[in-house]
């Protein structure tokens, strides 16, 4: 392994310089240790065989270093619990449940997850495949929106990720872009899903570590069953939270705002996002999303694509695509480019023609408004027959109205007059 002087980043022995800094790389055993004042663990040796070089991420949970596994001469990243965390014991259960859930689904698109270690300053590490790339908060803080076909394959590839755990009936519950990694390829981002610590597992007999109607998950990409804590809660909370995601890459908002976690989950709750088309409309959002996020997107699960896959297909179509998820997954992102500018012209313009051949309501309702002043359209100022009828009642009353209502009327009064007498 090689090491960057000036940045402390690690490398393999086919390296040269460091790409961040170009700084000609050294191997690791010419190089002096780093060290940071305010991190101890930096420069250290841990579990006897992981050697921290840098800071990677500090989250609520944890920090996240780049380290070197002596072992097997690789570099690798440590998620270590920060001591107040490690001194929670749910949050010590949960942190093994994302190592035993991890370590169950290897998967091209999921972190692999190598080991659970207690470490030597009495916290815990997980210790995971190191990557190079980026989270997708990080991509949208920088530049707001992603192209379509960048979404695609992101959206595809991480169905692809999920579809095992799905089948197992667990739920990642926490997708959101910080939990989305992008590592960056000559053909397009390869995409790993981060962070299986908040799962909710729903198969038989599965261990629970949530008490009912607590609730788990960011509130932006919270599902509304996931946000009332619901037990019915299932894989179709990560549909919706994909497909949230997926309006916020594509217009740089989120569907659902608020200034606090309550008033977001209110919104999430009680109102309707604006059509994604509508949203993004400076970005040139086709209307042919509109229902697809609609369906995503419903307060009924049962009314949502029944798996992320299907909603990466209706995606990927209302772009003019053919095939589905599998195959946009692989292919690089450069030829998805190239499908979706040749493909939807032609699917806006089936759309545009299918809205024009549709019921148009407008003139129903004026063909509504011409009958009930004096008939159907056409007909203003013409004469009606005496026993034209409109809705069932006759034009005019006929000359035998008025005698029938009386006669009926001195009937009522004989039978009410003949059962009191005879009380």
């Amino acid at each position: 392994m090689k090491t960057c002087g000036a940045c402390h980043r690690l490398f393999d022995e086919t390296s040269g310089f460091c790409p961040v800094d170009g700084t000609k790389l050294d191997p690791v055993d010419l190089q002096k240790l780093p060290t940071d004042a305010e991190d101890s663990r930096i420069g250290k040796t841990l579990c006897g065989r992981y050697t921290l070089f840098r800071t990677v991420a500090d989250g609520g949970m944890g920090r996240v270093y780049q380290a070197l596994d002596q072992r097997a001469n690789r570099s690798v990243a440590l998620k270590i619990l920060h001591p107040e965390v490690a001194a929670d014991g749910v949050a010590v259960e949960r942190f093994k449940r994302e190592f035993e859930i991890s370590s169950s689904l290897p998967h091209d698109h999921i972190v692999d997850v190598l080991g659970f270690e207690n470490t030597d300053d009495a916290s815990f590490a997980l210790v995971m495949e190191y990557l190079e790339g980026e989270e997708l908060r990080m991509l949208l803080k920088r530049e707001k929106t992603i192209r379509p076909e960048r979404l695609i394959r992101m959206l595809s590839q991480t169905a692809l990720g999920l579809q095992g755990a799905h089948d197992r009936k667990q739920v990642h519950r926490d997708l959101k872009p910080d939990n989305i990694f992008l590592c960056h390829t000559p053909d397009g981002d390869v995409t790993k899903i981060l962070d299986f610590g908040s799962v909710r597992d729903n198969s038989e007999n599965a261990k629970k570590l949530t008490v009912m109607g607590t609730t788990i998950g960011s509130p932006f990409y919270m599902a509304p069953e996931q946000a009332q804590g619901l037990p019915t809660l299932d894989h179709r909370a990560d549909v919706w939270s994909a497909a949230a995601i997926a309006y916020e890459c594509l217009t740089g908002t989120v569907p659902f705002a608020g200034s606090t976690g309550p008033a977001i989950l209110l919104a999430i709750l009680t109102q309707d996002p604006a059509p994604i088309s509508e949203a993004g409309r400076a970005v040139s959002i086709p209307e042919t999303l509109d229902e697809v996020m609609e369906r995503a997107l419903s307060k009924n699960p049962d009314l949502r694509y029944s798996s992320i896959g299907e909603l990466a297909d209706a995606v990927g179509a209302a772009y003019g695509l053919e095939g589905d998820h599998r195959l946009w997954a692989t292919l690089p992102e450069a030829r998805l480019t190239a499908l979706v500018a040749e493909r939807l012209p032609r699917k806006l313009e089936e759309h545009k023609q299918k809205k024009a051949t549709a019921l148009d309501v407008s003139n129903l309702d004026a063909a509504f408004r011409a009958g009930s002043q004096g008939g159907p359209a056409g007909t203003a100022g013409t004469t009606l027959p005496d026993d034209y009828v409109i809705m069932g009642m006759p034009s005019a009353r006929p000359a035998w109205f008025w005698p029938a209502v009386g006669g009926g009327a001195l009937v009522v009064v004989g039978l009410l007059v003949f059962l009191l007498v005879r009380s």
